[in-house]
Formats: C-alpha cells, sequence, structure tokens
C-alpha cells in the first residue's frame, strides 16, 4: 500500500479523533461554530452557475496575496464564479469584507476523503489554485482524480517543511506529482519544489509584491487623524506575544522626551487585545481598545487596534508622516509579517531578524536602503528614538519603501500569463 493510501486509511479511521480535535479549536475559538459543517464538506451556500475557479489559501497572509489575483481572473473572464477556501476564522473575516461578488468563502473540509468527497461532490470546480504550500494529500489527490486540473500559485516552502516532506519521497512525489504547474517565488523555490517531485515548475514571482495597498475607510481615516491631532506617533504593527512588551517599553523610554507620544500596537490576533491593553495599564501607561470603539483622547498612551481589516488605516496613516512601523512576527520566532504592506503607503520601516517568511521582501526593501533591521527587542526603543530624532531619515526611508512597492508590479503580469492556458480551456 503507497504511503497515501495508508494516509487516506488513516484519515478515514481517525473520525473520532478528528472531531475531538474540531471541538478543541471550537472551544479555542478557531472555528466559526455557525459554519462548522463546512469543515466536515458540507457547503453553506448554493453552487453557481457556469466555470468556477476554487482558490485555496491557507490563512490572512496566503489569502490577503489572492485578493488581487482574483480580482484579476474575473477581469480576464467575464462570468467566471470563485470559491476561496482558508482554514482560519480570522481569513474568513478578511474575506468577508473584501471579496467581490462574484467570489465567496468557505472554510477548507478537514483532509478525510468522505469530508473531501463530499466537499467536491458539490463544488464540482473547473480550475483549482493552491496558494504557497499547505498541501493537503487527500484533497489534492481526490482533485487530481476528478480530473480537474491544480496550479500550486506563489509556491514557497520553508526549510523546514521540504525536510519533512523530504522524509517522505513517495508521498511528497504523490502530491506534487498531481498538480499541472508549479509557479515559484523564485530559482531556490522551484529547485525545491522539482527536487520534491513537481512536474513542471516556472518562476513567476512573489505574487505579495504585486498586492495593491491594502483599504482604508476615508470617513475612519479622518476621524483618527482628526483624534490624534499633531502628537508623534509610532505604530506596531501584526504584533505577537513579547512585541507589545517590547512597544510598551519603547513608549516607557520615549515618554521622558516625547511626553504626547502616542504608541499604536495592532495586535497580529485581535482577541488578544484586552490582554495587550492590560499590559499597558500595568506598565502605568492608559489604554484605549479600537474594538470598544474608543478613539486615542488626549490622555490615551497607547492605542490598541483589536479589529480585523484596519490594518489600511494604520499603515495610511503614519505614511502620512513618513511615520514609523514596526513589522511584527519578526521579533518573535515568528518568520515576520509582510513589510511590503507598509511600504506601499510610504512608511519608514523596521522590523526584527527573523522575516523568513517574506524574506525575499526583506532583502529587496535592505538592498533598496529602505528599511532597518532591528537585532533584538532591547534594541527597539533606540532604533524608534533614532529614527524620530532624524526626520531627514524618516522621508528617505520611507520613499526608497514606496519604490521597492512600485517596482514589482509585473509579478501578476506573469502569474496571469502561466494560468492562461487553463483558463481558456475552462467551460463557456
Amino acid at each position: 500500500m503507497s504511503l497515501l493510501a495508508t494516509y487516506r486509511c488513516i484519515g478515514t479511521a481517525a473520525g473520532p479523533l478528528v472531531e475531538a480535535y474540531l471541538a478543541r479549536r471550537l472551544r479555542q475559538g478557531k472555528e466559526d461554530a455557525e459554519r462548522l459543517p463546512e469543515r466536515r464538506g458540507q457547503a453553506s451556500l448554493p453552487r453557481p452557475d457556469g466555470a468556477l475557479v476554487w482558490l485555496h489559501a491557507a490563512s490572512v497572509g496566503e489569502a490577503a496575496s489572492a485578493l488581487i489575483l482574483i480580482d484579476r481572473l474575473l477581469a480576464a473572464r467575464p462570468g467566471l464564479q470563485v470559491l476561496v477556501t482558508t482554514g482560519t476564522v480570522t481569513s474568513a473575516g478578511l474575506l468577508r469584507d473584501r471579496l467581490p461578488p462574484a467570489a465567496r468563502h468557505q472554510f477548507v473540509p478537514v483532509d478525510r476523503p468522505d469530508w473531501v468527497a463530499a466537499f467536491l461532490d458539490h463544488w464540482r470546480p473547473d480550475l483549482a489554485l493552491w496558494v504557497e504550500s499547505e498541501l493537503w494529500p487527500a484533497l489534492i489527490a481526490a482533485t487530481a482524480a476528478r480530473g480537474i486540473p491544480m496550479v500550486l500559485v506563489n509556491a514557497r516552502m520553508s526549510d523546514r517543511s521540504a525536510r519533512r516532506w523530504g522524509m517522505l519521497p513517495g508521498l511528497a512525489r504523490a502530491v506534487l506529482g498531481r498538480f499541472d504547474l508549479c509557479l515559484a517565488r523564485n530559482t531556490e523555490q522551484a529547485e525545491r519544489f522539482r527536487a520534491l517531485g513537481a512536474r513542471k515548475v516556472e518562476v513567476t514571482g512573489n505574487l505579495k509584491f504585486a498586492a495593491a495597498p491594502l483599504p482604508a475607510a476615508p470617513a475612519a481615516q479622518e476621524a483618527l487623524h482628526t483624534a490624534i491631532g499633531g502628537r508623534p506617533f509610532w505604530l506596531a504593527a501584526s504584533t505577537h506575544d513579547g512585541e507589545e512588551q517590547a512597544a510598551i517599553e519603547t513608549h516607557r523610554r520615549l515618554a521622558p522626551q516625547h511626553p504626547d507620544l502616542l504608541t499604536i500596537i495592532v495586535p497580529r490576533h485581535p482577541q488578544r487585545g484586552a490582554a495587550v491593553a492590560a499590559l499597558a495599564e500595568e506598565a502605568g501607561l492608559p489604554a484605549a481598545r479600537r474594538s470598544l470603539e474608543a478613539l486615542p483622547t488626549p490622555a490615551c498612551a497607547v492605542y490598541v487596534a483589536d479589529t480585523l481589516g484596519e490594518m489600511g488605516l494604520f499603515f495610511g496613516l503614519t505614511g502620512q508622516r513618513d511615520g514609523i512601523v514596526f513589522v511584527g512576527g519578526s521579533l518573535t520566532p515568528r518568520g515576520g509579517h509582510n513589510p511590503l504592506e507598509p511600504a506601499h503607503f510610504g512608511c519608514a520601516i523596521l522590523h526584527g531578524p527573523d522575516m523568513r517568511n517574506n524574506l525575499e521582501m526583506a532583502e529587496a526593501l535592505a538592498e533598496a536602503g529602505a528599511a532597518l533591521t532591528v537585532a533584538t527587542a532591547d534594541a527597539l526603543p533606540g532604533a524608534v528614538e533614532s529614527l524620530f530624532a532624524a526626520p531627514a531619515e524618516r522621508r528617505r526611508l520611507a520613499g526608497a519603501a514606496s519604490q521597492v512597492a512600485q517596482a514589482h508590479a509585473n509579478v501578476l503580469d506573469r502569474a496571469m500569463a502561466a494560468l492562461a492556458p487553463f483558463l481558456d480551456r475552462l467551460p463557456a
């Protein structure tokens, strides 16, 4: 019996364990109770008429980078319908607000053969696009068995994941070999996928370079701009545990020189907003939370932006002043979040040393002198203070970052050219 067949047998036999897994995630707030049947392959929406492209993205980052691709797909093929699947509640919230009318979201089914079959029976996609590297063997095998063309888009695999797949070369070939085409971010990633069994690989670049600037509601931006007024402020974006403490300590260190300083913290997971505000209060810094519909008053030292889909609002506000943005997930071992998002708005960018998940972007910014690396949490206060003290350097960093963001507009064109033969074969 092949490894893939063994995997599917285990998935079938492990029904009670899978249900327990879903129940635990539900208790942790990682599943949507009303939409939990979608995780069992039971659709909550009807299949639309006509050609349907199914796009699977693991979570928020992949879903955000796929949005601009979805827009181009719909523009290239009038009448096309799109199904987007993800596996996290936060990505569902993002897509709910930003998907176009011809696209809809469902949670991806857990990788059990019967649940996968129910999902495919209902949706019957004409083309499947998988974003980056979340590879579910049963779902991939069942999709290929039905003759549905599959393309791996913006393909990326970390060193750790590559080593794990490399320990199971038969399973890796059985999974990656079922893709009709693999569009890799760069030549290094292309070689990695070829070595693991991908049959046809092309290099098209990183779709995250092509992502449009994040949206911002003008009314919300104006309200926030009025509330802040002329106060100096800086932004800690997409932060994780440990990085909020560093941001709060940065405020404490800078407050004597900047008594009206405002620190804005946008936690990566909004549900941590209360905990982040409590950290600030414990440090003697009055805090306000955006999820409670509060705006920063003059007495507020730390503003916790614990909402979804508003990052563009804060990047835009910061960019208006050539302001300072620290990109989170980089001082803790998380791989760093997308530094090109603030670059689109002309922000002066800081990030920690761990940017492996967005390495190409970090390297492009570094080569252009458009971002600074903060080696440790203890170094963050000094880095922020030095930029506050040097407005000319802030403007230079912000301008260089904006140029990097504008220089990669052709990534999406290359991806669409590679996908064109598959789109041409879609039914009318």
